[in-house]
């Protein structure tokens, strides 16, 4: 059997070389046959009519194709629209070079999964590339070649609404993350007909942006740039992503998009990245605002220069880029090495093959929202739910109460599916209501309550008769879909309206109240934390969220999630992350000048990795195999988990290291490893972690990835904020 293997990885290595060399050899006889027009046209990325993530600028884009002026059209789906406009590509066209089709599959493509925010507190790598999986068939069966995803950008603001599109706050987590995704995307081969090409976004550091305003400036060092947000890059890159959309921002001052540092010498060079580089929406343009082109066609020139292949929507290559050539401010080099990479890719789909490939009307009709789809979509929805809080064992729900369901989001459709939900059909999702109702007929009450975001009392009334005349109130509150996602920055992160008035006019009648929230991104809820029975964050699950939520209310699915994004309790403490870095002057309650507050405590409301369950999990001390660890060698850190209640529950154990003493000042701990357990009530499990040099190094001022001598504490738990440790020397 080794022998098999062995030969079958020395065969594989055979065929992706043989691959490469029959590629390279067909796009540079292709390349040699192209005018200069027609190689700008491959450049070019413009929208259909389909649909529209802003503003449409070329209404006209079908004569653009017929004429070679565009390669690659985005907003366009099902297998016979897809159909109709590669027609136009390989029939009226001189080189008949094939339409790479692209579209934002962001969780889901019309069988809709959590928001990755919600999907990421699931901790579930495998069931995170399932879901892309699932959405890569979908969207390949209605045409689709290309994501605009994953999107990797990690996130410590929670006013930045697009954090709800990110897997959180942590590096190492959101490494992880972003390769099963593009994994999941892509598929075993491109060349399947059943994969999209993966675009991991926003390359770089968007997430940062100052004052959680979206489109707003960044400024880090290259040193945190290395640290913290590269990483999830490097992981895509090395899981083999096909293609990088610059952001929206600037790093050093330099649009992203006109950042040669960014994509020539870190992504190209440092990373070894090989696919081709798109630009976000209009960025190219956007760099004459931002003040660093004094036209559209500087800015052409700039983000040419700096390595960008395929300009989106902007118009600015098809209409300036022959100029520029002729004036000598960009060079025939750059051209044909963006067009080389971009027609890799589409050789790599399979699409000088067969064009039409993905255009399956009757695999769309089989493939797309299947029962097995929907039932994966429920599964994964339900692991992604977090219990934030459970007193006196208010849930799970039991089918003889009685029990009031109030709330704007308890029937909803619209807002389950959440931002970025594409091609999600809104009006198929699955509400929480009727999914109560088949658990416990004839028990369940529905009152509104309030809506969602004005002031209007007109509910109250119903909804208090219900809640007094029930035994436990649930009630659905948060942000309506469109308050998270692309411009949709918040200041303030309470309940929009007067939801908070509703909870806490019901809170008053003394029955137990189950806050079920939805939302797509942390929100400041002390008073609902203090007051409430039980919170439940559920996100925004997609189109099976009913069935899911009502799931874990009932107890048929013990609640798992952990937070990836720390909860503060107020919008002064933002930002806050689990792992900061310490000052000169720790906080210490006991004196003032401290790194504190006067109004507020330093912690926040629900730590990173937060998450409870219907039964409780007991952690024993941690224990090292050795205190030393010299070069080159291990440190084997171990910890026994117990399940002390009720119930057979899943639990998610996690490995925090501190480099207590560094050339640069370390943070207070990283997340390293973790590991999910089932265990049933009564039962135990030893939970080891090998630590090696690699999980204690960073990069240093000189961008060297190393680990330094030194003592390093090591902490295991259930969340970042409560843990057991123990110390070793590294030699």
């Amino acid at each position: 059997m080794k022998h098999l293997l062995t030969f079958a990885i020395i065969l594989s290595g055979f065929l992706a070389q043989a691959h490469a060399q029959d590629r390279d050899a067909f796009v540079e006889k292709l390349l040699g046959q192209m005018t200069l027009d027609e190689k700008i046209g491959q450049m070019t990325l413009f929208t259909s009519d389909w649909d529209v993530t802003g503003p449409s600028l070329r209404p006209q884009y079908k004569d653009d194709i017929k004429t070679g002026k565009v390669g690659a059209v985005f907003n366009a789906y099902t297998a016979k629209y897809t159909r109709e406009l590669q027609r136009i590509a390989v029939e009226n066209t001189r080189l008949k070079i094939p339409l790479l089709f692209g579209y934002d599959v962001i969780h889901g493509h019309q069988t809709i999964f959590p928001i990755s925010l919600g999907e990421s507190c699931s901790w579930d790598l495998q069931e995170m590339e399932a879901s892309a999986r699932i959405a890569a068939e979908e969207a390949s069966a209605q045409g689709l070649h290309w994501t605009y995803a994953p999107m990797v950008d990690i996130a410590r603001d929670p006013r930045w609404g697009r954090i709800s599109e990110g897997a959180g706050e942590d590096t190492y987590l959101g490494s992880l993350i972003a390769a099963a995704r593009v994994r999941g995307f892509q598929g075993k081969s491109l060349k399947d007909n059943n994969t999209l090409a993966a675009c991991v976004k926003h390359y770089a550091v968007y997430g940062a942006a100052q004052a959680g305003r979206d489109y707003h400036t960044v400024d880090v060092s290259r040193q945190t740039l290395y640290n913290t947000y590269l990483p999830p890059f490097k992981a895509c890159v090395d899981a083999g992503v096909a293609s990088v959309m610059t952001s929206f921002n600037e790093f050093e001052g330099i649009p992203a998009t006109g950042n040669s540092y960014l994509i020539e010498d870190v992504l190209r060079k440092d990373l070894q990245f090989k696919g081709f580089v798109v630009t976000d929406y209009t960025s190219i343009n956007e760099m004459v605002p931002h003040g660093y082109s004094k036209d559209d066609k500087q800015a052409g020139e700039q983000a040419l220069n700096a390595g960008v292949d395929m300009d989106m929507q902007g118009g600015i290559f098809m209409n300036n880029t022959k100029k520029s050539l002729e004036e000598g401010k960009v060079t025939e080099k750059d051209i044909n090495d963006a067009v080389r990479r971009i027609l890799a890719a589409k050789y790599d789909l399979g699409l000088f093959e067969d064009p039409y490939k993905y255009c399956d009307e009757e695999r769309e009709k089989r493939v797309v929202m299947s029962q097995a789809n929907l039932d994966a979509a429920r599964r994964i929805a339900r692991k992604s739910v977090v219990l934030l809080k459970n007193d006196k064992e208010t849930l799970p729900l039991k089918k003889t109460q009685k029990i009031a369901l109030i709330g704007p989001f308890a029937n909803d459709k619209r807002s389950l599916i959440g931002s970025w939900s594409a091609a999600g059909d809104w009006t198929k999702a699955r509400p929480l209501l009727p999914a109560m109702q088949e658990y416990a007929p004839g028990k369940i009450t529905y009152s509104k309550g309030c809506n969602i975001s004005d002031d209007s009392l007109q509910y109250f009334s119903l909804a208090l008769k219900a809640a007094q005349e029930s035994d436990v109130v649930v009630l659905c509150l948060g942000e309506q879909w469109d308050m998270s996602g692309e411009a949709a920055s918040r200041a303030r992160l309470g309940l929009p309206g007067i939801q908070q008035q509703l909870f806490d006019r019901i809170q008053m009648l003394g029955k137990p109240v189950v806050v079920v929230l939805m939302n797509g991104r942390p929100l400041c809820i002390p008073e609902i934390d203090a007051k409430a029975a039980a919170v439940v964050e559920t996100w925004y699950l997609g189109t099976m969220a009913g069935p899911a939520i009502a799931d874990v209310l009932y107890g048929e699915y013990n609640p798992s999630g952990k937070l990836t994004v720390t909860f503060p309790r107020m919008e002064g403490q933002i930002p806050v992350f689990y792992n900061m870095k310490n000052t000169g002057r720790p906080f210490d309650a006991n004196n003032k000048y401290t790194s504190k507050y006067l109004d507020a405590p330093n912690d926040p409301l629900y730590p990173f990795g937060f998450g409870l369950s219907y039964t409780a999990f007991a952690y024993s001390p941690v224990t090292l195999d050795k205190t030393a660890m010299t070069a080159g060698g291990k440190v084997r850190a171990s910890v026994t988990v117990s399940n002390i209640g009720k119930y057979t529950g899943e639990e998610t154990v996690q490995l925090y290291i501190r480099d207590m003493v560094g050339s640069m000042t370390r943070p207070v701990k990283e997340l390293k490893g973790f590991r999910k357990i089932t265990l049933k009530p009564g039962e135990k499990q030893t939970v080891t972690f090998d630590i090696d040099e690699s999980m204690l190094a960073f990069y240093n001022h000189e961008l060297e990835f190393r680990a330094e001598p030194g003592t390093f504490q090591v902490m295991i738990g259930g969340n970042s904020a409560q843990t057991s440790s123990a110390t070793f020397e590294l030699q």
